[in-house]
């Protein structure tokens, strides 16, 4: 077992390791072999309390700190993650049953963040407005909120945390972290070691492991953040928006998804195929931009499910430690058996099971459905697990009908082979975002990354992540003299 769950197994505020005052343990689970990872006493509201409060201390030094020194710190922190990749791979394996597969992709894209980050630190720029009062000049500033806190989930804990945490830091504020309960190390623990030994000053990041059981709404409720980014169910994030708003704080919601995979009748199937397979598939399909439908024109859709089936039938569901495994472990019990009932109601309501995955503990084979009915709830709802429901459809009117006809909007794909014919299709969707021959599942450091309906509010990467951790400030200067009417 790795040294890191018994080196981490505790918070980490105001630049310091510490074991939590809570009365019980959090323990985290490797969730394919049940072996206990580490045993973490939680945090209660005043280590909350005291991470919030730590990081108001150090963020006025930190946002006075050229950025071009701030930037220096994720410089760092990306050379220690490539030099420590395959200890971090080790890491997610056991605490997530990520796959090689999943484990490179993961860090391929928090590295990228972290690059992102270093150009970020000297992103924001002021502007000199005229006025139309003589003599008048008008500054608008960019400045950092203050404190951000971060929650974040369990599929991608190390990059969802660092895609938050990092940008709001090179902005010039301070965070507190507040990782999932079941994945604590890599999700906040390892982020804070990373950020500790790249020379980030104490206090700026602080994560609290613990769990609301215990502290209840304090975590977003408290004084001191002034934004709180969350990613996770639409359900919790429901009430995080509701609780920052009468809090008057801002929110940034990265929820649930139900997205759609495409294929018109022009598509190249081959290619669609293996599209849908891994937007589908990968991570065991707990992915929030996953293709939980894969919709097929009619006219070829006896070819795309011989053939889809064909590649899902192969796919390799074991030990995710062995690199030939595709489908390891969903993350804990509760999911398994969230995923079987989805599958049994499915079948329970006329629904014809193409594959009927098996499910051991936490490993659940993959599945594919088709023959759903028309007014199923399961064709509107986020399935977070290896089930794909196969729907056909008559025409590119039809197809755009069944793409929206769902609460969510985060990610979709389209297949063709008229580029301009896909853009034109993706412009209907109500999504935040839509690809053209590609997967469902994307996320680039310089572009915006959001959803609309049930799937989330504002954006995060590039520009957005700006709009998201700092706030405009104006100044005015009256060179001259104002007349004033008494």
């Amino acid at each position: 077992m790795s040294s890191y769950f018994t080196d981490l197994a505790q918070q980490y505020i105001d630049g310091e390791w510490r074991p939590g005052t809570g009365s019980w343990d959090i323990i985290d689970f490797n969730p394919y072999d049940g072996e206990k990872l580490a045993s973490i006493t939680i945090a209660t509201v005043d280590e909350v309390d005291d991470a919030y409060r730590a990081a108001e201390r150090a963020q006025k030094k930190w946002a006075a700190t050229n950025p071009y020194a701030r930037r220096a710190v994720f410089e760092r922190a990306l050379r220690i993650i490539e030099d420590r990749e395959q200890e971090i791979t080790e890491v997610i394996i056991a605490e997530l049953g990520g796959t090689h597969l999943k484990a490179a992709f993961e860090l391929h894209l928090a590295k990228e963040f972290l690059r992102e980050s270093v150009q970020l630190a000297l992103r924001p720029e002021g502007r000199i407005i005229p006025s139309p009062t003589d003599g008048k000049e008008n500054r608008v500033y960019r400045v950092p909120v203050g404190v951000v806190g971060v929650i974040s989930p369990f599929n991608f804990p190390f990059l969802l945390s660092i895609k938050s945490v990092a940008p709001a830091l090179a902005l010039g504020n301070g965070v507190v972290l507040k990782p999932h309960q079941n994945t604590p190390i890599v999700g906040g623990s390892l982020v804070a070691k990373v950020f500790e030994e790249a020379g980030l000053p104490g206090g700026l990041l602080n994560v609290v492991i613990t769990d609301i059981a215990e502290i209840g709404d304090a975590f977003i409720e408290h004084p001191v953040p002034k934004v709180i980014s969350f990613t996770g169910s639409d359900k919790v994030g429901r009430h995080v928006a509701t609780v920052c708003a009468a809090q008057f704080k801002r929110s940034v919601l990265e929820l649930g998804g139900n997205s759609a995979l495409v294929v018109l009748d022009d598509a190249d199937i081959d290619y669609a195929v293996d599209a849908a397979v891994f937007s589908r598939y990968v991570h065991q399909g707990q992915v929030c931009m996953a293709a939980n439908r894969i919709l097929v024109d009619r006219s070829v859709l006896t070819e795309f499910t011989d053939k889809f089936v064909t590649k899902v039938k192969g796919l390799k569901t074991g030990d995710p430690s062995d690199p030939q495994t595709i489908i390891g472990p969903v993350i804990n019990s509760s999911q398994a058996d969230a995923i079987t009932g989805v599958v049994d109601q499915a079948i329970a309501e006329g629904a014809t099971a193409l594959v009927h995955g098996r499910a051991t503990d936490n490993l659940v084979e993959p599945s594919v459905l088709t023959g759903l009915p028309a007014d199923s709830a399961l064709l509107r709802q986020e399935i977070f697990g290896p089930v794909a429901l196969l729907v056909p459809f008559d025409g590119e009117e039809e197809a755009v009908r069944l793409v929206n006809d769902t609460p969510y909007g985060l990610s979709g794909a389209v297949h063709t082979g008229d580029i301009e014919r896909g853009v034109a299709f993706a412009k209907q969707i109500d999504t935040g975002m839509f690809h053209v021959n590609d997967g469902t599942v994307h996320d680039e450091p310089p572009v915006a990354f959001g959803g609309e309906k049930h799937s989330g509010i504002g954006r995060l990467n590039g520009d957005a992540v700006v709009d998201a951790f700092t706030t405009q400030k104006w100044i005015s200067v009256q060179h001259g003299r104002s007349r004033f009417p008494f």
